[in-house]
């Protein structure tokens, strides 16, 4: 049975799609059946994947409108060693036409249960807002994992997106839960960001991964060769970094 988790916050540019597509391949490469499921309309984490947004027959807006199944809509990232359910400017029109729709906010857990067997991790990119599309993602997750940056800001966001999760637990998805934050775009040599570290671990103990994604140059210019940083840089820093978040998601899945 897949484990299925959304990679969500509220604030913007905190390393969502990074983090998905980069778990997506380390996760990959340590032997574990990975689907991506990108709900941006940005189109980034399919980009990212080596998945061209722009020329694909079915994408996540024919899954929610049920007018393609999963299997239907995925494409085979070869390079990536993972299955990708694309994304692109369509689906900014699916809030729109969700609304008015029976059972909107569950079409994608429903369309999921369809390849459970197929998988050991589902990984949904979720847009940096609580959207109808956000919100399809966490109905159909077990648990949400956040990147956040250590910095002020970021704490702010966070209690947001806390009660955000509270409220769908409490009303839509009663397996919900917060699985862990991720530390990203770590830079030990700034105070402040050893500060809100060691404040994240005092509040949320053992919610917080033990792995730290460093600030890395090379995971920064893997999106532009449309890889993530783990297969366009395996001996980079980060990419390493993300290897072994990997092999601690699937040492922490044993113990949901």
């Amino acid at each position: 049975m897949a484990k299925i988790f959304c990679v969500a916050n509220q604030k913007g540019g905190v390393g969502k799609t990074t983090t998905t597509v980069n778990l997506a391949a380390g996760l990959a490469k340590v032997g574990q059946r990975v689907l991506m499921v990108d709900l941006d309309p940005q189109g980034n984490a399919t980009m990212g994947s080596n998945v061209d947004k722009r020329k694909l027959e079915h994408t996540v807006y024919d899954v929610l409108l049920e007018s393609a199944t999963i299997a239907e809509a995925r494409v085979r990232s070869d390079k990536c060693g993972y299955d990708v359910i694309g994304a692109n400017r369509e689906l900014a029109g699916a809030e729109v036409e969700l609304v008015s729709l029976d059972n909107r906010d569950k079409r994608l857990r429903d369309a999921l249960a369809g390849v459970d067997a197929e998988y050991d991790f589902v990984l949904i990119d979720c847009p940096p807002s609580l959207s109808m599309l956000t919100l399809n993602g966490l109905c159909a997750a077990h648990g949400v994992i956040v990147p956040m940056q250590c910095e002020y800001f970021a704490l702010e966001g966070l209690s947001d997106l806390v009660n955000t999760i509270k409220q769908v637990h409490a009303n839509l998805n009663r397996d919900l839960q917060i699985i862990g934050l991720l530390r990203v775009m770590f830079d030990p040599r700034i105070t402040l960001q050893q500060q809100v570290s060691e404040q994240l671990k005092s509040h949320f103990g053992d919610k917080v991964f033990n792995t730290v994604i460093p600030r890395n140059v090379r995971l920064a210019e893997a999106p532009s060769y449309g890889l993530p940083g783990v297969v366009f840089d395996p001996s980079a820093r980060g990419s390493q970094a993300f290897v072994e978040f990997a092999n601690e998601m699937v040492e922490r899945i044993k113990t949901l």
